[in-house]
């Protein structure tokens, strides 16, 4: 509301200070005054306004040099306005280049400076929503890490964020490849426009290029209407391919093509539509290996990987795994309303020297599960529910060894995970957070029965 939008007015001539804050204060926002540059500086050191109005000319520090150091200090976070007269429209002008919002001419329709105050405000507002959603957002992931390996993947995330470079991101199911592609987005000049993901595993072929590149009505048997495919949707936004490696061959033709052109065609047109996107990609695959084999076009992998980002299994960065536990743990304590007190040894020895074939999102599905499991604010493993099957701790000295503990939590876990998915090995996986040959490994090893 505009009563709560704060402005500061920079001039030194008395009236025109006056006749501007009567201005604003009948159009109900909130005006300081000042009379010179440093007055207003000492006001901003102590109060903070998202738009400043001044005049360019004003002895002393005059408003050009005013603006540069409102944009030194303040950066992005303040917008200024500047007031100027007929013979100095030039300069101010000139004053945009250098960051400034707009400018109005004295003696003009006061109506234009509450119109650009207007606009100015809509900016402001949409600057703040915007970090307001990136702060949501980054408190949905943990991106710090004491590993070195780690911490070169986010500072290789900084690096390339700020170019339109091609990004492949390599690593195990379950590493968080996807918060490294959010990450990259959230960190570009592309942020404030769509960060859209596709999981290329889940579409057969022409699917997928329908899905990619859209289709005009009729195209095909089922297309009774036309669609926007997913590239033209994200309209200077971001792409992410997931399972890239999963892509069939004409697929990599076709969106080599586009990558090449920026541009493409939706399926049953000619008609060529210019595209302006960034393409992140992800795969648990060795794209190399897959093109020996001829699954994989090599001039597309060039294409796709102009910069590579490898991301560590947890089981290379077990130093994290502390942070993680306590990330975790207050995540699933918000959603699910409960204050965990207490984890006892046993509990905290099991998730510090756990596997985790598949990583992150294991521990998280893992976490979850015991928080909600709690009970009296205890996350342990030994009390009378469904955690008891998984790690029957006995009395005194009949308990088991860790080994023995945690193989019983596995297989119980398994068993519980492939009935709520009717055995069904490809599901219980990816509910896991698994692959299915992990998984399939598991069952091998622990003998358990798929067709209960």
């Amino acid at each position: 509301m505009e009563k709560n939008f704060k402005i500061l007015v920079v001039d030194d001539e008395p009236e025109a200070r006056e006749s501007i804050q009567m201005l604003l204060t009948c159009a109900k926002y909130m005006v300081t005054t000042a009379a010179s540059a440093n007055e207003a500086l000492s006001i901003l050191e102590n109060e903070y306004y998202p738009l400043v109005i001044t005049d360019i000319m004003m002895p002393g520090i005059d408003g050009i040099d005013f603006l540069q150091k409102i944009k030194n200090s303040y950066n992005e976070s303040i917008e200024v306005i500047m007031l100027t007269a007929y013979g100095s429209i030039e300069t101010a002008v000139q004053t945009i280049k250098m960051g400034a919002f707009g400018y109005f001419i004295k003696g003009n329709d006061p109506a234009e400076l509450l119109l650009e105050i207007k606009k100015a405000k809509t900016m402001v507002d949409l600057k703040a929503a915007k970090a307001q959603q990136m702060l949501q957002n980054k408190g949905q992931f943990l991106l710090t890490s004491k590993n070195q390996k780690m911490q070169a993947v986010w500072d290789m995330v900084k690096d390339v964020a700020k170019t339109n470079a091609n990004v492949l991101i390599t690593g195990e199911t379950g590493v968080g490849k996807e918060i490294v592609a959010q990450e990259i987005h959230r960190q570009s000049k592309r942020a404030d426009k769509l960060f859209i993901p596709i999981n290329c595993q889940n579409y057969p072929d022409k699917l997928i290029e329908s899905e990619l590149f859209g289709h005009e009505k009729g195209a095909f048997t089922g297309a009774v209407n036309k669609r926007i495919g997913k590239i033209e949707a994200s309209n200077g936004g971001t792409v992410f391919l997931d399972e890239i490696g999963e892509m069939e061959l004409s697929t990599q033709i076709t969106l080599l093509r586009v990558l090449e052109t920026k541009q493409i065609e939706r399926i049953g047109s000619n008609r060529l539509i210019d595209v302006d996107f960034r393409l992140v990609s992800a795969t648990n695959r060795n794209l190399y290996q897959a093109v020996k084999e001829g699954r994989f076009r090599e001039d597309f992998l060039y294409r796709i990987n102009t910069i590579e980002i490898e991301v560590p299994p947890l089981r290379e960065r077990r130093e994290d795994i502390p942070d993680l536990i306590q990330f975790f743990l207050h995540k699933f304590e918000k959603e699910t309303g409960k204050q965990i007190l207490q984890i006892p040894q046993e509990t905290e020895a099991f998730l510090m020297e756990h596997e985790y074939d598949g990583n992150i999102r294991e521990m998280k599905n893992i976490m979850e599960r015991l928080v909600i499991l709690s009970r009296d604010g205890i996350l342990h493993l030994n009390r009378k529910s469904d955690l008891d099957k998984v790690v029957p701790l006995r009395n005194h000295g009949d308990l088991p060894s860790y080994k023995e503990a945690k193989q019983m939590f596995e297989i119980h876990y398994i068993q519980e995970v492939l009935s709520a998915c009717e055995n069904n090995i490809s599901r219980a996986a990816e509910k896991m957070g698994i692959s299915r040959r992990q998984l399939f490994n598991k069952i091998t090893e622990y003998e358990i029965d798929t067709k209960k």
